[in-house]
């Protein structure tokens, strides 16, 4: 029977040639997209699930209690994990690493070569909570000298050209001046792809409490991350009420509570918005799943319609069977076979176009996916294709297998109006959904555009910086003094901010009219003399940092905001008190955007500490910037011998904090237009047997003197009224989706009704050319081949 039903599928193939090419490709087309997005899914709910310990590792969270609200954080005191291994038995392993807003390019250097890597300050069980796997040395004891390091097979390659016999060799380490020799102990294997926290190299966590000092390990100071490994039974929400008020016993003046987060979970639900979790990258997981359904859906349309709308030429086939004995269910296996074998056809043709398209797939999500047909993986396309069939086939094999076979023998079929309403909804559906993209792709558009291009308060153009690395480091402001006076340099300063993220905030600030009830964070930027002016920063009031007033240490100069939130007025001259302090106020800037466009600006202030510098910032001139650079490039080998000049754009990392949202736009536009092409499928295949069917309509209307024109408006308004249905559901639906989407900033563009008018403009038109290229076929035909008997 199968055999049977598979020879008649084949034939109807061969007979609707071109059926049967409109749904492999509008099919083929919408399996491509679901097979992306599911290889992009299936990558992001994976990652950092590769560790043994995946169902029991937690990162160590802290509530603050702030004024303006609850601030989520990883962030933990440096002395947290000694006490909780004492004092939570709950706790199989606790490890610490230091907790950089993104890791530090330290400056490591081995064999006469110099290094910018990324390291990590750890405790000595690190490896025990996380899954390394260490190609040399043992991991339960790398760290446990405070003179050890343990760098990744990726940086032992790049100093000794291997990972053999690594193990008993120096390197060097620089970071603010601090010069250290360490050995190495071990080198462990580069971790999978879908590990969110990488770095090449890592040291004692003592090397980080030699550096801060005893002043910074108390509970008030926040620096580190704490990891957990509970031990097998213990739930987690036993555990957090038992570490809740932790801190808060140990200091009392505290206002931090502790919870424990899956660490696996924190890639994808790491956004926190009052204390509570409210989505974070799992946002995009779960639009991307939508949109791949919905593009099936759209595919799946096509199929249904195409295949009822060539009921009438199947009918004798469907009444002889059931005269002759075939059940409904036989009839209905007939068509749902060929449905399951169309999306499998299909599934074959979508698969080797994945195949072709993932290299620039790869490019847009910043992915390394490959097509590895693993037995999960093949299991999902199964169920892909199976899932698509049986959507597809299902109606048309409920509506074809119904037909009356006394009444379809006769010649007296009729078409249902349930049937004609059902392809209409399928095609609103479609359009309704090609609209939403279309005002969703202008409006992603013109928000990135507007973040691009948003005057942020400061002139992040033509500003590079670099590593004070070697002797930068050790003669600083002869560096720069030398930097400034080269042309093209417009001019140069160092800081301890990259500016573009916040990055280190205190509470510690007191002032008069102060309320003792009030916690209010201030992102904390320490600068050198000309970073203000480097950055373009415009002044509110007072001066900033200069040399011309001796020595600046005690001075401060505060944002709008800080002053806002301090309620000070005429602040310049006034003193405030920072850690014990007294400082005075010498200037306020106006606001700028030291974080993305989707937070609000913080209250921040400025301070001088050159020797707290971590980078060097060079602000060039305008159209000169390739000459500048070579001449930069060729000062800097020859002031720093050893060191090459590995230097950043600052507007690049600005951009940068948008990434997510530009791979967003760009996928949206390539969806939006598959969205539209197989719509636009079924309404050409529709359109075609439409004007096919009305054939002999057309060649009387015009033997009575009906014009071509006419003929054409007449093909076309039934299908511009749906159209216009679809616009007026569509719009409404697309306006929600976008509005959804632009809360999420702080700043955004406004919803200008053009939007909206231009999206429902092109689908129209879309819609007009796809019809009329079938109409004025029609309108165009010899009225004698119509009215021939065929």
């Amino acid at each position: 029977m199968i055999l049977h039903h598979l020879l008649l599928v084949f034939r109807n193939f061969k007979r609707f040639k071109s059926t049967f090419l409109i749904n492999l490709i509008g099919l083929s087309t919408g399996l491509t997209c679901a097979v992306l997005i599911f290889l992009w899914v299936n990558d992001e709910l994976t990652v950092d699930t590769f560790h043994k310990n995946d169902a029991r590792l937690f990162s160590v969270m802290t509530y603050k209690k702030l004024t303006e609200g609850i601030d989520t954080s990883p962030s933990t005191p440096a002395i947290l994990r000694e006490a909780l291994i004492a004092e939570v038995p709950e706790f199989e392993n606790v490890a610490t690493s230091v907790a950089f807003n993104e890791p530090y390019e330290f400056s490591v250097s081995a064999d006469a070569k110099h290094v910018s890597a990324v390291g990590q300050l750890i405790s000595e069980d690190y490896f025990k909570v996380f899954s390394y796997t260490f190609l040399q040395g043992d991991p339960a004891n790398v760290l446990t000298d405070k003179g050890s390091i343990v760098i990744s097979e990726t940086l032992a390659k790049k100093f000794f050209n291997t990972t053999d016999h690594v193990v008993g060799k120096v390197v060097d380490w620089e970071v603010l001046n601090i010069k250290k020799q360490f050995v190495i102990t071990g080198v462990y294997k580069e971790l999978p792809t879908t590990a969110s926290d990488r770095f090449d190299f890592a040291l004692s966590f003592e090397v980080y409490k030699e550096i801060v000092g005893k002043e910074a390990l108390t509970y008030g100071n926040f620096g580190t991350n704490t990891y957990a490994v509970l031990k097998e039974g213990v739930r987690p929400a036993d555990v957090d009420a038992k570490i809740a008020d932790f801190i808060k016993r140990k200091d009392p003046t505290s206002h931090v509570t502790l919870f424990l987060q899956r660490y696996s979970e924190r890639y994808l639900y790491g956004h926190y918005e009052n204390g509570v979790q409210a989505g974070g990258r799992i946002e995009y997981v779960r639009l991307f799943s939508l949109i791949a359904i919905f593009i099936l859906i759209i595919a799946c349309i096509n199929f249904m319609n195409l295949s009822t709308a060539k009921a009438t030429t199947r009918m004798k086939e469907v009444g002889i069977k059931k005269a002759i004995g075939a059940g409904r269910r036989t009839l209905m296996a007939q068509h749902l076979v060929e449905s399951l074998l169309m999306a499998f056809l299909s599934l074959a043709v979508a698969v080797l176009v994945v195949d072709l398209l993932l290299p620039l797939f790869n490019d847009v999500t910043g992915k390394q996916l490959t097509l590895n047909f693993t037995g999960r993986f093949v299991l999902a396309l199964v169920g892909i294709a199976t899932a698509t069939g049986l959507l597809a086939g299902s109606y048309p094999a409920f509506y074809l297998s119904g037909f009356n076979p006394a009444l379809v023998l006769k010649g007296q079929f009729v078409n249902s109006a349930n049937e004609f309403w059902a392809r209409k909804g399928l095609v609103v559906f479609q359009f309704a959904l090609s609209i939403v993209f279309i005002v969703s792709v202008m409006v992603i558009y013109k928000q990135i555009e507007y973040v691009q291009t948003k005057n942020i308060g400061f002139d992040k153009d033509n500003i590079i910086y670099f590593k004070p690395s070697g002797k930068v480091g050790e003669s600083l402001e002869t560096f720069l003094t030398e930097v400034r006076q080269m042309p093209g340099v417009v001019n140069a300063s160092s800081s301890a901010h990259a500016m573009v993220r916040a990055e280190n905030s205190t509470t510690g600030m007191e002032w008069d009219g102060k309320n003792p009830a009030d916690i209010i964070p201030f992102e904390n930027v320490g600068v050198n003399y000309q970073m203000v002016e480097t950055l373009g920063v415009e002044m509110l009031a007072g001066r900033t940092f200069s040399s011309q007033f001796g020595d600046e240490r005690s001075k401060i100069i505060f944002n709008e905001a800080a002053i806002d939130v301090m309620g000070l007025k005429d602040p310049v001259g006034k003193e405030i008190t920072m850690w014990g302090k007294k400082m005075q106020i010498i200037g306020v800037v106006k606001n700028f955007h030291f974080q993305s466009l989707h937070e609000n600006v913080k209250p921040l202030f400025f301070r001088y500490v050159p020797d707290e510098t971590l980078h060097v910032m060079v602000k060039i001139e305008g159209g000169k910037t390739k000459e500048t650079l070579e001449r930069l490039g060729r000062f800097y080998t020859t002031f720093n011998p050893g060191f090459t000049f590995d230097y950043k754009f600052l507007d690049q990392d600005y951009q940068a904090q948008y990434v997510a949202e530009k791979r967003v736009a760009i996928l949206s536009r390539y969806f939006a237009a598959l969205a539209i092409i197989i719509s636009c499928l079924g309404l050409f295949g529709l359109a075609a047997f439409t004007a096919e069917r009305r054939l002999k309509e057309m060649g009387i209307r015009k033997v009575l003197g009906s014009s071509e024109a006419g003929i054409v408006y007449l093909l076309t308004k039934d299908f511009t009224r749906i159209v216009l249905v679809s616009i007026v559901i569509g719009l409404p639906a697309s306006y929600f989706v976008v509005r959804y989407w632009l809360d999420t900033f702080v700043f955004k563009i406004d919803l200008s009704g053009w939007y909206f008018v231009s999206a429902g403009g092109v689908s129209l038109l879309i819609a007009w050319l796809t019809v009329s290229t079938q109409a004025f076929k029609a309108a165009r035909i010899n009225p004698s081949k119509c009215l021939k008997e065929q």
